[in-house]
């Protein structure tokens, strides 16, 4: 079969099938694909790719009541004196890969005091020792379990966790730390530490120290 058509002002003949092949051939503009689709052994176009972020930043809420260590709980007194069994404290942890904010709270502890409080790397265990030493982002390369960070270059408030608070009339007391960087996978801190001291050393040779380790409370997920 033949059919006569215009093409480029003048009337040519083609024959068959070969009239939509011309007349697709002229009416789609260079550089354009066809909205035909794409005839046996055509490989598909690649598919849109989505980036979406990684990593699995620590957020959460954690809390407890102090107790006697070597119960079941996820809170202990190492000295009932400073950090009484019964007292409440709560850590929320909201992080991200850039970033990462702790509040912290406690109820019940010595009225009119302050405590010094720190992120540590282990979780709470029978003992206060057994929470390890400070999480830090950036290690201390010269520290060693026999000899903690005291380095103000790691051993600072943008290198580790803070939460040094001052309770009230009542014993209650809140901290906040906002710090830069996220905390994720195995590299997070496992248990907040409320230390004897009012307050956290920052002096050369003695940063980061607090005295003995009074309570723990356990923040991992």
């Amino acid at each position: 079969m033949s059919q006569r058509i215009t093409f480029a002002g003048r009337r040519v003949l083609v024959l068959g099938s070969a009239v939509a092949a011309l007349a697709l051939t002229a009416c789609t503009p260079p550089g354009e694909p066809s909205s035909q689709p794409p005839g046996p052994g055509t490989p598909p176009p690649p598919a849109e790719q989505t980036q979406t972020g990684g990593g699995d930043a620590k957020t959460g809420s954690f809390e407890g009541t102090l107790a006697q260590p070597g119960g079941q709980g996820s809170a202990f007194t190492y000295n009932p004196a400073l950090a009484p069994a019964g007292a409440k404290v709560k850590a929320t942890v909201e992080g991200s890969e850039q970033s990462t904010v702790v509040d912290f709270e406690v109820t019940g502890l010595q009225p009119n005091r302050g405590y010094a409080v720190h992120a540590h790397v282990n979780a709470c265990g029978p003992t206060g020792d057994a929470a390890g030493p400070h999480f830090q982002n950036k290690q201390d390369p010269a520290a060693s379990p026999q000899s903690p960070s005291a380095d103000p270059a790691y051993a600072n408030p943008q290198n580790e966790i803070w939460l040094d608070l001052q309770t009230d009339a009542q014993g209650a007391g809140q901290a906040s730390a906002n710090v830069p960087f996220g905390i994720t996978g195995e590299r997070a801190p496992k248990s907040i530490v409320i230390h004897e001291e009012s307050n956290t050393n920052t002096a050369a040779g003695q940063a980061g120290k607090a005295g003995g380790r009074a309570a723990c409370l356990n923040i991992e997920s």
